[in-house]
């Protein structure tokens, strides 16, 4: 096993990478105390060559391997990236180049909804991984045989899963399924929160203006907290916490103690004082500064019978294509198309639009319907479409 502490030794090994087409890569980190992942191991390997870089290591300069990420004619793979990207992202500022997600990839093959690595090697590559270092602090030193032997097959078995899946992909002639998926993975913005959008990955539970300004208000104020102190923001407060703040707004510190999902004795901290400063200012908002409420489609019921249809229609289509649901669309995909025919969501554009959405539009308004045959579901066009009923 090739373990590189030190420059010179990655330097030659990222000289070796460069004379082969692709890598794989894998990460090890620790991110439970903080709100940005710890990087603790690096696993890459070529067809001919497998290695554990220690980023831990004293004196250990990584900028060889960040240039080899940053190499447009070496596709990186990985499996299930975005949290191996994010930590790259946070220390080079931007995205690996020409990246390959097996997950990803596995989906479109149909392997199902985010398939684990531990059942893709087992599908494709026929054994089975030993999963018991799994929970392993991986900032410890010295790390076991059992321990580092763990964490490179998480690279040596990626090579046999990348040659499988793009020789599926390119006789399914699915390149443009995976590069679509890909946008995502390669776009900086999926791993760099500004905290005043923070407001954005919470759940609309307001239903007033002001309540919506104190949320957005004090959704940034937690996520700038978290970041400046490196905490998970849930340290800082809960989202139940924030969202009974912003419709509570609270103007003395005793008033906190009162209010079930804040922490008892968080009114006698330094956070409560800022927080009160916060719902002062939305207290002094006249009713033209607040912030408009995002606006509700008025539509027949995402859940209602029009839904159904939808999504018994995805999974006919998904069956029939051989790919997994969550690639053609999402749960909150179709509840859109049921709300708007020009929604603006995937499943409605490119070529998931062939091959789902134009059909889920037909079913919509009426022009196919969907048939029950020994062959499965199918959908059978009207020669004259129903009559609303008056």
């Amino acid at each position: 096993m090739e373990i590189i502490t030190k420059t010179s030794e990655l330097e030659n090994y990222c000289s070796h990478a460069k004379e082969f087409d692709f890598i794989t890569v894998d990460t090890e980190f620790l991110r439970e105390s903080t709100y940005w992942p710890i990087l603790c191991l690096i696993q890459a390997a070529t067809s001919e060559r497998a290695v554990i870089i220690d980023p831990l290591a004293n004196g250990l300069d990584l900028t060889p391997f960040f240039d080899l990420l940053a190499d447009k004619n070496i596709v990186k793979v990985f499996h299930a990236a975005r949290q191996d990207i994010e930590i790259f992202v946070k220390l080079t500022g931007n995205v690996p180049i020409s990246t390959f997600d097996t997950q990803i990839a596995a989906s479109v093959c149909g392997f199902g909804d985010s398939i684990s690595y531990d059942n893709l090697v087992r599908s494709i590559v026929g054994e089975q991984i030993d999963k018991s270092s799994r929970f392993t602090d991986w900032s410890a030193r010295p790390l076991s045989a059992k321990q580092l032997n763990y964490a490179l097959a998480d690279v040596t078995h990626l090579r046999d899963i990348y040659s499988h899946l793009t020789k599926k992909i390119q006789e399914n002639d699915r390149s443009s399924w995976v590069e679509d998926e890909n946008q995502i993975l390669t776009n900086i913005d999926t791993y760099v929160i500004q905290p005043e959008n923070a407001w954005k990955r919470m759940r609309m539970k307001v239903n007033r203006p002001r309540d919506f300004a104190a949320m957005k208000l004090l959704a940034q104020w937690r996520e700038q907290r978290a970041q400046d102190k490196n905490i998970p923001r849930g340290r800082v407060l809960k989202d139940d916490a924030i969202l009974e703040l912003a419709v509570q707004r609270p103007i003395r510190s005793e008033r906190f103690d009162k209010l079930r999902a804040v922490p008892r004795g968080f009114s006698r901290s330094s956070a409560s004082s800022e927080i009160i400063k916060l719902i002062k200012q939305v207290e002094q908002l006249d009713n033209d500064q607040l912030p408009k409420l995002p606006k509700r489609k008025n539509g027949p019921s995402p859940k209602g019978p029009v839904g159904d249809l939808l999504r018994v229609l995805l999974k006919a289509v998904c069956e029939r294509e051989g790919v997994a649901p969550k690639i053609l669309a999402s749960s909150s995909d179709i509840d859109e198309i049921v709300l708007d025919d020009n929604a603006d969501v995937p499943a409605l554009k490119g070529w998931r639009r062939k091959v789902f959405g134009e059909k889920a539009l037909a079913i919509k308004n009426g022009t196919i319907g969907l048939g029950a045959t020994s062959k499965g579901i199918v959908e059978i066009p009207f020669t004259q479409p129903p009559q609303d009923e008056k």
